[in-house]
């Protein structure tokens, strides 16, 4: 099979614990597209931190960030989801406030939080990107006089409030949206049926490239449907035993050239 597009997750899969790309890793995609091949980062990181990544890599990226909801080729967005603002005034609500965090709000290359905490001073080192603090209610009134709305939201908190949230919110069946891990800390939410592999099959629609033609890597639940929509679905050994179960191959951790050691094996 000739493959012509690689996809990949950023943390926890591209990058190593330390948020470095391994040299054997950068080599591998650069030799991969210097056969032609298109490297997409699909990635719940907004566009600020997906323009560090493309940036270590040297190499031009497609960039789908926030979950898929906002695509970008080169500096042109190719690909846009909105959720109605009516929804994040409900999610901020019952299960940000309640539980006493902070809701990180993203729409285009912008992200909003309602407050600042450990985890939002956390995102702000790993991208540095600094937050604007806004009022849920004014920030929705503001997007429904526009006809738009955020592409994703995020809670982040300990791993056992995350996890009940998640439960809570499932339970409460909203009916426009859907929502994954991508890492134990963090849940995001985004609008109904959009996932990392609707983003995949975006790009490759745009691009003219079949889905068999795509090798897909992903660690978190928020990449299982990225991994099965690929012709080619990558688990790194890091990754959770659910998006194991769903790949087609189980390659080295991200600590140890996992995406090198796969595209060796596939091309």
């Amino acid at each position: 099979m000739k493959y012509r597009l690689i996809c990949v997750d950023v943390d926890g899969t591209l990058l190593n614990d330390e948020k470095k790309v391994p040299t054997l890793v950068k080599e591998s995609l650069k030799r991969a597209s210097g056969m032609g091949i298109e490297i997409a980062l699909v990635t719940g990181r907004m566009p600020a931190g997906a323009d560090l990544v493309e940036r270590e890599l040297s190499l031009p990226c497609i960039k789908a960030c926030s979950a898929g909801t906002y695509i970008l080729l080169g500096d042109q967005c190719i690909h846009t989801e909105y959720m109605m603002p009516g929804v994040m005034r409900e999610i901020y609500t019952e299960f940000a406030l309640k539980n006493g965090l902070p809701l990180w709000i993203f729409q285009g290359r912008k992200w909003y939080v309602t407050d600042v905490d450990s985890y939002v001073r956390q995102e702000i080192e790993i991208i540095r990107y600094e937050p604007e603090i806004v009022d849920v209610e004014e920030l929705a009134q503001s997007w429904e006089e526009d006809g738009t709305g955020p592409n994703k939201l995020l809670i982040a908190g300990d791993p056992e409030t995350v996890c009940r949230i998640e439960k809570e919110m499932k339970e409460m069946d909203l009916p426009d949206v859907d929502m994954a891990r991508s890492s134990e800390n963090y849940l995001e939410i985004f609008p109904k049926g959009v996932t990392k592999g609707e983003a995949l099959a975006a790009v490759c629609g745009k691009l003219n490239i079949k889905l068999e033609e795509t090798i897909a890597f992903g660690d978190q639940e928020l990449d299982i449907p990225m991994l099965k929509k690929a012709g080619v679905g990558v688990a790194m050994g890091n990754a959770i035993e659910e998006v194991k179960e769903a790949a087609d191959f189980v390659t080295k951790s991200n600590n140890d050239a996992g995406i090198a050691y796969a595209l060796e094996t596939y091309l």
